[in-house]
């Protein structure tokens, strides 16, 4: 693809969005499942809280997937709409998401460069900032409540479960509301190509 081709990753941000929503339910069910199996055993299997959990691993690796690879246009595109804006690599940009531990926090400072850089103007960083910032808070505290949940609670506590799915869910939102976002930034800065700066000690054209 060529600098002048680039288009903003519209078919890969639809396909990212509704797995997002898939894998959110999909984590509501698992969860609900999980629980009436632990509760009550004798109605809901481990075959039956088995094939729920199975489908959920392959939707979650399927957003996975599309996401990292909306992920991966975008940053590409962001250099082209704001050269030297973006540090690091494509590769590191996709492969800090893997990485345990790393994966808590990496990410977050990632999408907010490629966030910014994706229009020529970033009059409302802040306000973007705050989004990425929510999202990955929910994110971060439905994993923790998730574990603490699983290990105090036994799988059974309801309030903990409630927690932990509302955030999911929250998560979910934030997350297609991120995508969106930045979809819709490069889709105008692309439209208005590259910014060119301005050699120091030149004078600005009339």
């Amino acid at each position: 693809m060529t600098d002048s081709a680039a288009k903003a990753p519209w078919f890969l941000a639809r396909c990212a969005q509704f797995a997002v929503a898939a894998a959110a339910g999909g984590e509501l069910v698992r969860a609900l499942t999980g629980r009436a199996h632990l509760l009550h055993p004798a109605t809901t299997t481990a075959s039956d809280f088995g094939r729920v959990s199975m489908i959920f691993v392959n939707v979650m690796t399927a957003t996975i997937v599309l996401f990292l690879l909306w992920f991966a246009r975008c940053r590409r595109n962001a250099e082209l709409i704001s050269p030297g804006k973006v540090p690091g690599s494509t590769a590191w940009a996709v492969l800090a998401w893997l990485i345990p531990v790393f994966n808590l926090w990496v990410p977050r400072g990632l999408v907010q460069d490629v966030h910014r850089a994706s229009a020529l103007a970033d009059a409302d960083a802040g306000r973007s900032d705050l989004l990425v910032n929510v999202w990955w808070a929910a994110w971060v505290g439905h994993g923790a409540l998730s574990l603490l949940g699983a290990h105090l609670g036994g799988g059974t506590s309801l309030p903990l479960l409630v927690a932990s799915e509302v955030l999911s869910l929250l998560a979910g939102v934030l997350v297609i509301a991120v995508i969106q976002r930045i979809t819709v930034r490069q889709a105008a800065g692309l439209g208005a190509g590259p910014r060119v700066p301005t050699p120091a000690g030149l004078p600005h054209a009339l």
